[in-house]
């Protein structure tokens, strides 16, 4: 028969304990660890920072696409049918040869093309990189001619500068999942390169129309 001796079994009991504790005080840890890695960033973020679901960011830059680009072709379709109590190519026309600017019936149809087609692309989601540049280039000249009143609406800068700002951010942002471009193959991915040329683009063209004005 066996013999157990007292000093060992008393040993090996304290042994088994301590081991035991040390398992149950590290498996907690080593649960959140697991679960961190699992969840990602958003899981350590949500108590902590502003987090929002990519829906919530696609639905806001919808709004602010309809918004922005159904306003900028109202604009267009004022300056190139008359619509919504607009001046036509004649009347705006003659605002820009007022305005400095020779040849005002080409400019009315070069802004108006620019305003129509480029509100139309924001708010369908559309080329929205080339959408958002036509939008600025052609903002660009309207806060020239409005330079000289001040910041606030309406003899200054304000509307102007808000509608580029937000012709640009769309831009650069891109139109969100809620859009043509969403169906382009190029387009479907948006990248910070294509708003940015595009931007760019849009201020470079924009600046021989304000050398041409006196």
């Amino acid at each position: 028969m066996p013999t157990c001796f007292p000093g060992t079994r008393i040993a090996l009991t304290t042994s088994y304990t301590s081991h035991h504790k040390k398992v149950r005080n590290d498996l907690p840890m080593a649960t959140s660890t697991t679960t961190s890695r699992l969840t990602g960033p958003s899981a350590d973020s949500a108590g902590t920072g502003h987090s929002a679901t990519v829906h919530a960011y696609d639905v806001g830059l919808l709004l602010i696409r309809l918004v922005l680009g159904l306003t900028m072709a109202a604009h267009g379709a004022q300056k190139l049918f008359g619509w919504f109590g607009g001046g036509g190519i004649t009347g705006t026309g003659q605002f820009f040869t007022m305005s400095g600017y020779p040849s005002g019936e080409t400019m009315a149809v070069v802004a108006g093309l620019s305003e129509l087609l480029g509100g139309l692309g924001i708010a369908a989601g559309l080329l929205t990189p080339l959408a958002g540049a036509a939008v600025v280039g052609t903002l660009v000249n309207a806060l020239a001619v409005k330079w000289g009143g001040g910041f606030f609406a309406p003899q200054g800068v304000e509307y102007e500068l808000l509608l580029a700002a937000a012709g640009a951010g769309i831009a650069l942002t891109g139109p969100g999942r809620y859009a043509v471009d969403r169906f382009l193959p190029v387009l479907r991915t948006h990248r910070l390169a294509y708003g940015t040329v595009a931007v760019a683009v849009g201020l470079v063209l924009s600046v021989p129309f304000l050398f041409l004005r006196k």
